[in-house]
């Protein structure tokens, strides 16, 4: 199922104690693994990566709680359980509702459990999460921003989105910084407040790419810094999106307007550069650059590739599209 489904579950309260999570969004496991078991009163095993134990686990399910409540198992691992324990553990779940386990699986490889058949024999709750969209993304910034009394706006909230390439897990981190307001937090608090280094350096390679300069030092600072060579290419990929939004909003209305293709207001200068640039490229050049990109980052999300060879090429090949 997805993630829509288990909120249905959630709120009618027909929920399972027993839940494999995975898929794309690491951000989005953890706060509903967190969320789920977060039971007063409860006896908790958690195991994080290397440190699972079956026998451990299977004891802690199988023994009566120590303060008289659930028992509650968490494994946190990239690696993936073998399906035999696994159902074994799941089985405890079924046998006792006062236990809960969640199996939370970051791992790549999600054949296994996105399959309706993989836990048909039972009641387990199987939920692939995928990186959530702009609405989802903004909502769960607003929701932590709500619960640490944090006033801000969702025109604000999407511009310490994009600050941060989207990334909903850095930018829930960043609301408590504007805990020190006690009014609402506007864009200028925000490039004031929010450290963005990492994504500064990446349009300034970006924009040097664009124009067919020099990018090799930038990329490699980056690099240096421990930038991931995925996250370049999906900010790449983000960056030219937003260039192809003024690209055709240019030539329907005239004009560029920052709320309306971006969805929050922007300085003009900012607005003036990306409106100019958007315009160099024809619709088929950009159709091009995300096959590209797209076909690029797949690559590097095989096993055993060498992501730094892959980015250099596939920035060489832009350059030439371009």
């Amino acid at each position: 199922m997805y993630k829509s489904e288990l909120d249905n579950y959630i709120k009618s309260g027909k929920i399972s104690n027993s839940f494999v999570f995975f898929g794309e969004s690491s951000f989005l496991i953890d706060m509903y693994t967190k969320m789920l078991s977060n039971i007063d009163d409860a006896s908790v095993l958690s195991f994080y990566h290397d440190e699972y134990d079956f026998n451990s686990a299977k004891a802690h399910l199988s023994q009566a709680s120590l303060f008289g409540g659930n028992n509650i198992l968490i494994i946190k691992s990239e690696k993936k359980v073998p399906k035999k324990e696994l159902d074994i553990l799941i089985d405890y779940c079924e046998k006792n509702s006062d236990n809960l386990f969640i199996y939370a699986y970051y791992g790549s490889d999600h054949k296994t459990y996105n399959n309706k058949k993989a836990f048909a024999k039972n009641s387990t709750m199987s939920v692939r999460f995928f990186h959530p969209k702009d609405y989802e993304a903004q909502n769960i910034v607003a929701e932590v921003a709500k619960e640490k009394n944090v006033n801000i706006d969702k025109y604000s909230i999407s511009h310490l989105l994009h600050i941060h390439n989207g990334d909903v897990a850095l930018s829930c981190n960043e609301i408590d910084k504007f805990r020190v307001y006690d009014r609402a937090i506007t864009t200028k608090d925000i490039d004031n407040l929010v450290f963005g280094l990492a994504q500064i350096n990446i349009d300034d390679l970006i924009k040097k790419l664009l124009h067919k300069k020099d990018f090799r030092d930038d990329l490699k600072n980056i690099l240096e810094h421990g930038e991931d060579e995925i996250r370049i290419i999906t900010a790449i990929t983000a960056y030219l999106t937003q260039l192809y939004m003024f690209n055709i909003y240019i030539r329907v209305n005239g004009t560029p307007n920052a709320l309306e293709i971006l969805g929050y207001y922007a300085p003009k200068f900012v607005v003036d550069e990306k409106a100019a640039l958007s315009l160099k490229f024809k619709p088929n050049t950009y159709y091009k650059l995300h096959e590209l990109l797209l076909e690029s980052e797949l690559k590097m999300k095989s096993s055993s590739v060498d992501k730094n060879a892959i980015l250099l090429s596939t920035l060489i090949r832009i350059e030439k599209l371009i």
